[in-house]
């Protein structure tokens, strides 16, 4: 089956085909490492993430490139005010970010390059610009790119060129949402930037923000490459000034297929520290949450709609996600080899191509998700009828263990890891012979113990099972 994007730049779904047969290149923009990634970013790194297992899912390789951004007027800024080098301010940051994706069981990309390793890439491109005419040195010796000299700037994010001012000059690396304007490619250094520059053809100085990403994406993805991601907010002018200066310095398309996801909104507001509710993974973790649980609330939404983050989700991602831990338990206790009727295999089959027809489409998690809760339903019905054997359970179980390749967050075989007390198995023992025979008085005396030791069991059509309690 076909896979299809929605596809930014045509403002439609496309199938999509990469340019190297069965190896898809991806770029997706990383952190700016000045601070504390929050929330918000990590929306962005979990749909990344999605797209990245579904790729694989789908048979191919992936060689995705996620670039650090650890020189820019931010981390410039607060690395000064901090006291610090720049490269031991952000490093700490870097750290972090890491550290968080592997808590969000975010896939490794093959590449995490660092702005400040790429300088000389940076250079060469533009002086491949100046020599094309695209761009030009200012009255302040900082190199700007001149966007009227692209024919299809604004492309990307439906820019009406026409009504636009020529000739602004912005040399800041971020500027109005709604402004189109020369931007700096080689920012000469001024005392603002303390002892942070590199020597290079214009002066001393550094480079701008959006060259960054086209030199670190041609160097490890070439000129043109399949997949190009990042938040909403990136569009423009970040994206838009990415596909100007590379496609102007090379010659050639940059990206072929752009995707973006919405933003992600707290209690239906904008997120802000003002506001109160800005939170990074640590803040969320201190209210007795997990990374598991967060990246459920995360992927829950598909990626082109606005994110509605609460803390009340996280509550309920709690429940659900233990509801399958229940469920995952409940299938390895199946013991029954023999069950008539047992249709196990044709529901399986049926969640296995409905999930794998709608992670296609466009990462449709909605229709995803319903494939997951129909086998968990309809498998509790067999079970609870005793009609489940357990060759039945393993086809349903495997099936899971084929979700969490693109989900990551079930966990099917961690209840056969978890360790269980001798003296609670010895209670579990005791309990099974009491009611074989009939001494329905120990038995209740026994499921109180192990209540009072902290654990649970259960009785189910596959025999007896034990849990923790919550």
């Amino acid at each position: 089956m076909d896979i299809k994007f929605f596809n930014t730049y045509s403002r439609k779904e496309e199938v999509f085909h990469p340019t190297g047969g069965n190896e898809v290149r991806m770029y997706t923009c990383g952190p700016t490492v000045y601070n504390f990634a929050h929330i918000g970013n990590f929306r962005a790194y979990i749909f990344e993430d999605i797209l990245r297992r579904t790729l694989k899912y789908s048979g191919f390789k992936v060689v995705q490139v996620m670039n650090l951004t650890d020189v820019d007027d931010k981390t410039i800024r607060d690395s000064i005010a901090a006291g610090m080098p720049l490269d031991a301010y952000t490093e700490k940051f870097k750290d972090a970010f890491f550290r968080d994706l592997e808590t969000l069981r975010v896939d490794k990309a093959e590449y995490y390059p660092e702005a400040t390793k790429h300088i000389p890439e940076m250079i060469e491109i533009i002086k491949v610009l100046l020599e094309k005419g695209y761009a030009y040195v200012g009255e302040d010796k900082s190199v700007y790119y001149s966007v009227a000299k692209f024919a299809d700037y604004g492309k990307l994010a439906r820019i009406d060129m026409a009504n636009q001012r020529a000739g602004v000059r912005v040399k800041t690396d971020e500027y109005g949402k709604d402004s189109v304007a020369d931007f700096a490619l080689w920012k000469v250094w001024d005392k603002n930037d303390g002892d942070v520059f590199w020597e290079s053809p214009w002066g001393k100085g550094r480079p701008g923000w959006h060259i960054e990403c086209s030199a670190m994406s041609m160097k490890y993805l070439g000129k043109t490459f399949d997949i190009h991601t990042g938040g909403i907010d990136n569009m423009f002018p970040h994206h838009e000034d990415e596909i100007a200066q590379s496609e102007a310095a090379n010659g050639c398309r940059f990206v072929n297929y752009w995707l973006h996801c919405e933003h992600l909104i707290v209690n239906g507001q904008k997120m802000s520290k003002s506001l109160g509710n800005f939170f990074t993974l640590k803040d969320i973790f201190d209210k007795g949450f997990s990374g598991r649980e967060l990246r459920w609330v995360l992927l829950g939404t598909h990626y082109r709609k606005k994110l509605n983050f609460t803390l009340d989700a996280c509550t309920q991602a709690k429940l659900v996600l233990q509801k399958f831990s229940d469920f995952f338990v409940r299938l390895h206790s199946v013991k029954n080899s023999g069950a008539e009727g047992d249709s196990a295999e044709t529901i399986m089959l049926k969640a296995k191509t409905s999930f794998s027809a709608a992670v296609k489409d466009d990462l449709n998690i909605s229709e995803a998700l319903a494939s997951v809760f129909e086998l968990q339903h309809e498998a509790n019905k067999l079970v609870e009828s005793g009609k489940m054997s357990a060759k039945g359970a393993d086809a349903v179980l495997d099936q899971f263990r084929n979700f969490d390749r693109i989900f990551a967050v079930f966990d099917v075989d961690a209840s056969l890891t978890s360790d269980v007390p001798e003296e609670v198995t010895k209670l579990v023992e005791e309990r099974l012979t009491a009611k074989k025979t009939k001494n329905y008085a120990r038995s209740d005396e026994i499921r109180k113990e192990l209540l009072e030791k902290g654990w649970i069991v259960e009785d189910t059509a596959g025999g007896s099972r034990v849990k923790k309690a919550q």
